[in-house]
């Protein structure tokens, strides 16, 4: 019998929770955001910030896929990476992208680079 069937959760559906209850976490803190410019620009970032990081776990869940659907997936990832990442970097407009967006960002486009680099 498999471990999820045991009581105890996989790897996987471990780093999941963890992930989904961070992410609950922020999205339920951005209602506590100050009511000025960088206050609202967090708020609306909330969905791209989301949308960052699910890709990122995505990508590194690519070797559950039938191999032909790989091209496809790394190019919409991609698509993804780039329309958040420009989202979230058009919202600070002049101002300097944050630390942990710049970060985040990164770390997207890291593991789509080490995905796009594996053999399936």
């Amino acid at each position: 019998m498999s471990p999820e069937f045991q009581g105890q959760p996989d790897s996987d559906a471990l780093t999941w929770s963890v992930l989904l209850g961070n992410w609950i976490e922020f999205a339920r803190s951005a209602v506590a955001l100050p009511e000025n410019d960088e206050g609202h620009r967090w708020r609306a970032s909330v969905a791209d910030l989301i949308a960052l990081q699910a890709v990122w776990f995505a990508l590194g869940q690519l070797d559950r896929l039938d191999p032909v659907e790989v091209p496809v997936a790394l190019d919409k990832a991609l698509v993804l990476i780039d329309r958040h990442a420009t989202a979230l970097e058009s919202r600070w407009g002049s101002e300097q992208v944050p630390a942990q967006v710049r970060g985040l960002i990164g770390d997207a486009r890291e593991q789509w680079h080490h995905a796009s680099s594996r053999s399936f």
